[in-house]
């Protein structure tokens, strides 16, 4: 009996570590080698394309499913400072609003012409549409 009460004591951590619901959601796209290389960066090199209307944004994500280059739709859609392509350089952690950092730094590091985004994120600036380009 105490073989099967130590058995089931080891499962239920796992099943908590498991079963959280905001993993669950980023991890289906890089399960394996992302969980583990994403935890260490305290820096991002982040590009983003900020609209105030969700429409708007909605509109670019499309463009940017449909094959466009990241930095293209952003010089096009993004309505802030960084219309050069959407990029904002190197991001430390602190330096961001809590739902863009939580989001940039979930994602995976990839290139303008076959980016890996995020969802919307909505901020008080408006809604984002963030790539990461690098990660340190």
């Amino acid at each position: 009996m105490g073989k099967k009460q130590s058995g089931s004591a080891e499962k239920k951590p796992a099943e908590k570590k498991g079963g959280n619901p905001k993993n669950a959601d980023k991890g289906d796209q890089s399960e394996g080698k992302g969980k583990s290389g994403l935890k260490a960066a305290t820096a991002v090199n982040v590009r983003h394309i900020l609209c105030e209307k969700h429409s708007r944004a909605t509109e670019a994500l499309q463009k940017i499913q449909e094959g466009q280059r990241f930095d293209k739709v952003a010089q096009e859609y993004s309505e802030d400072k960084a219309k050069a392509g959407g990029s904002l350089g190197w991001m430390v952690r602190g330096s961001m609003v809590g739902a863009f950092q939580d989001a940039a730094f979930a994602l995976t590091p990839s290139t303008v012409d076959k980016p890996i985004l995020s969802s919307l994120v909505k901020t008080n600036f408006g809604y984002h549409i963030i790539m990461v380009e690098g990660r340190r």
